[in-house]
């Protein structure tokens, strides 16, 4: 009996200790990487397991103050560049008890802190990320306050806001030998800018510039604030097999862009932007909601037939310079897709998980190709459909068209953006038949 009241007080001692090694088990900070960016800083902690923390402001002067409990420090902290505009250093304090630990972030300027924890996704561990975002934007560009309403002038420019795909803590697919996505739409976004910016007539806006995050609705929010007229957003697809390969091109579906406009409409501050100077003379009447409504339906209408055709042409350009995965374009509900005042496109240039377009996608001729095909059809699209006010607008003039086979007047009417009667007066025309090798006026739109 006493050899077994010895085993079992051992037994419970054994698991008492167990107990007391895990409740002392220490996480540990094992790195800190910073990732800037013109209007936000995100700083990650790569820990050995999931962190337990609390966080708070502290103001004379501007602070972060980040606790992790029963966790040991890293060996170091990352230095901060003189340059960088939100975190003036990362250091370290005095810690609640000496189980824990304290990080403070000196900050420049106000900002808004966001702060949470990621679980392990290989090879990553447990991460918290800490997220700035600049309160004071005027500190964070160069670029002046813009007015809420474009003015009227003549020869202005065509914006195109050029997205590259993930950027940061955010890599995206990552193909068989190592390759991030994040490091493949940069500088196929920066080749097609060069291009569209080389053009007289045209320009482009980067919604980023280097290695950063972006959220998938600032990467719009951007695109509005630059007075876009078009949206193009360079990603790189993946399959859990390599066997897929080719580029697509996505448009915006009409279910998001439902849910987009319902949320637009639900924010009286939207009403303004919506209705420009209108927006005055209706204040705070019951018409408002409803005339936003009307004026963002026929925006989403024209911007939605507006990625359509140049998703078109898009695919026609891609397939002279790489295989296709699809051969028309594809309607998604797409995060990064949801302006439904902007014409957007998502172009897939290849499947990264693919070991032959890997490469190629990390060739820069492939991805100079990539670029002109996709700078070629958005300039051809605002060649034959140019906004009023454009330099293109008054370049164009009358066009004409040799009709092929298979055309018809509605179909020259949705491509060029006209409506059919137009076509027909332009052309004399009293009947809707068309024959192979007409030359026909295309009106401006």
């Amino acid at each position: 009996m006493r050899s077994i009241g010895f085993l079992i007080n051992s037994f419970f001692g054994i698991i008492i200790m167990m107990l007391s090694l895990v409740v002392e088990a220490k996480n540990d900070i094992e790195g800190v990487r910073v990732w800037p960016s013109p209007d936000s800083t995100r700083v990650v902690f790569d820990l050995s397991n999931k962190p337990d923390y609390s966080y708070f402001m502290l103001k004379n002067p501007l602070r972060l103050v980040v606790d992790f409990d029963n966790t040991s420090k890293a060996d170091a902290l990352p230095q901060i560049p003189d340059e960088h505009r939100i975190i003036s250093k990362i250091r370290y304090s005095k810690a609640k008890n000496s189980r824990s630990t304290r990080v403070v972030f000196d900050l420049s300027s106000s900002a808004k802190p966001v702060v949470f924890a990621l679980a392990p996704t290989p090879p990553k561990k447990h991460r918290l990320v800490v997220d700035l975002y600049a309160q004071q934007t005027s500190l964070y560009s160069n670029d002046k306050p813009q007015s809420k309403k474009r003015e009227r002038v003549t020869d202005r420019d065509i914006i195109i806001a050029v997205d590259a795909g993930h950027g940061g803590e955010d890599p995206g697919s990552i193909g068989p030998s190592g390759t991030y996505e994040k490091n493949v739409t940069l500088p196929i976004a920066r080749r097609l800018a060069r291009l569209i910016d080389k053009q007289p007539g045209m320009k482009a806006r980067l919604t980023r510039t280097g290695d950063y995050f972006l959220k998938l609705n600032t990467r719009s929010v951007k695109a509005r604030e630059k007075r876009a007229d078009f949206f193009v957003s360079i990603h790189a697809d993946a399959f859990f097999t390599p066997g897929p390969s080719g580029a697509s091109v996505w448009v915006l579906s009409l279910r998001r862009a439902n849910s987009e406009i319902g949320k637009w409409l639900e924010d009286k501050e939207k009403h303004s932007q919506l209705l420009g100077g209108a927006a005055e003379l209706i204040k705070d009447t019951e018409n408002e909601k409803y005339l936003a409504k009307a004026l963002l339906d026929m925006s989403m209408d024209h911007s939605m037939r507006t990625a359509v055709q140049v998703a078109d042409e898009v695919v026609g350009e891609l397939k002279k310079v790489t295989k296709l995965h699809k051969k028309r374009p594809q309607s998604a509900n797409l995060g990064v897709l949801k302006s439904p005042d902007i014409p957007s496109i998502l172009v897939e240039t290849g499947f990264i998980s693919n070991p032959k377009e890997e490469r190629l996608l990390q060739s820069s001729s492939h991805q100079e190709k990539l670029a002109r095909a996709i700078f070629k059809s958005i300039k051809s699209y605002y060649k034959r459909n140019p906004p009023d006010d454009s330099l293109f607008a008054r370049q164009k003039g009358p066009g004409q068209h040799v009709v092929k086979s298979g055309e018809s007047l509605s179909l020259l009417a949705s491509r060029y953006g006209v409506s059919v009667a137009a076509l027909k007066r332009a052309n004399q025309l009293t009947k809707d038949i068309l024959y192979v090798g007409q030359v026909l006026t295309i009106p401006k739109a």
